[in-house]
């Protein structure tokens, strides 16, 4: 049994929530996380409480950023070469946007 560690604000932390997502979700989820820099737990969390997630800027974030554009180009010139235009891809871009407009600021 592993040890019992206490979180950032001197609390247990040994309840466990399960849900389940559609492969697309948990793909878009994935992205979110890795955009956000933050830890998949840490991430939902922040969501599911409605508290602000704040992206801190760091290799690992920039790294996912250049990636998600890289993607997002890939899929814009295959639309513009005549294919349709997915929600996640849509979705992806107002995350990203999101992120710059945020960082912009700072």
């Amino acid at each position: 049994m592993s040890a019992k560690n206490l979180d950032n604000h001197n609390r247990w932390r040994n309840r466990q929530v399960a849900f389940r997502l559609s492969p697309e979700e948990a793909d878009l989820l994935d992205t979110y996380v890795l955009l956000s820099g933050l830890t998949k737990q840490d991430y939902i969390t922040r969501r599911l409480l409605c508290r602000e997630v704040i992206v801190q800027g760091n290799p690992r974030v920039y790294k996912a950023l250049r990636n998600e554009c890289a993607a997002v180009l890939t899929e814009l010139q295959r639309i513009e070469a005549g294919g349709g235009v997915d929600g996640e891809l849509l979705d992806t871009i107002r995350q990203i946007a999101a992120i710059m407009d945020g960082m912009r600021g700072d």
